[in-house]
């Protein structure tokens, strides 16, 4: 009888030590999953554009992982939309405040990724041969987080792009335009050439524009429910290029 509750203390304290590493490495599991989920966003936008002679938009907005949609927005979930200029043209000028829903095309579904959060990480250092995590090229130029996806519903200069889009779009889509669910103020276009451009910084007086960045990054970190896992080791950085609009992730 000793022998045995020897025995089931020591399954008890293997399984308490053992616990957290299964944690970690699902969080990890589902970081990397999301990371070629964005990929293959970022791919198919692009493609589109090329393919069709034509501009593409990709949406993202952060919910809170418990709302329903239309969700509100908070932490642990990821929200992506592709949407496209149906006549080939960008749709927008400078007088614009959104894009008119009834010049745009679905592309896809809508896309949700469970478990994760758009955190702004650490800078890579951009030094060779820059193919990891800690060396992976550096969004340049400042200010950096004009460069990269991250706390997207953090306060003026805690979040990244620092200025929400002049040219939002919604989803769903159709004419007449159908009430949002989603205002996706967060954006990134393709043009037809596949150059990727990140709306953010300012322009004249108050006007923001598309500009092409050599690299935009997004960062991505587990979450476990609404809180993020500032805990694990497992982080991953999703670059895609301004010119050659080619995607590549980067994991710790």
């Amino acid at each position: 009888m000793l022998e045995l509750l020897i025995v089931i203390s020591i399954v008890a304290l293997l399984l308490v030590l053992v616990g957290p590493a299964f944690t970690t490495i699902k969080g990890g599991t589902d970081v990397t999953s999301a990371a070629y989920t964005i990929k293959g966003v970022l791919d198919t936008a692009r493609t589109y554009a090329q393919a069709n002679n034509t501009y593409t938009w990709i949406g993202f907005f952060e919910e809170d992982v418990s709302s329903a949609t239309p969700g509100t927005a908070g932490t642990g979930r990821l929200v992506m939309s592709i949407v496209a200029s149906k006549d080939g043209t960008k749709v927008y000028d400078t007088n614009s405040t959104s894009i008119d829903p009834t010049m745009l095309i679905q592309v896809g579904k809508l896309v949700k990724i469970e478990n994760i959060h758009l955190g702004l990480l650490p800078l890579g250092t951009g030094t060779p041969p820059g193919d990891t995590f800690d060396s992976r090229p550096l969004p340049t130029p400042a200010p950096v987080n004009d460069s990269r996806f991250g706390e997207l519903n953090g306060p003026p200069a805690a979040t990244a792009p620092t200025t929400n889009s002049q040219y939002p779009f919604q989803y769903p889509l159709g004419s007449p335009a159908p009430l949002a669910q989603y205002t996706f103020q967060k954006t990134l276009q393709f043009n037809p050439r596949g150059e990727s451009n990140i709306n953010s910084g300012l322009g004249v007086g108050p006007v923001t524009y598309y500009d092409v960045k050599r690299i935009v990054e997004v960062g991505l970190q587990a979450t476990h429910g609404t809180q993020v896992d500032t805990i694990s080791p497992n982080l991953v950085a999703v670059q895609i290029t301004g010119f050659g609009g080619s995607v590549k992730i980067y994991r710790r």
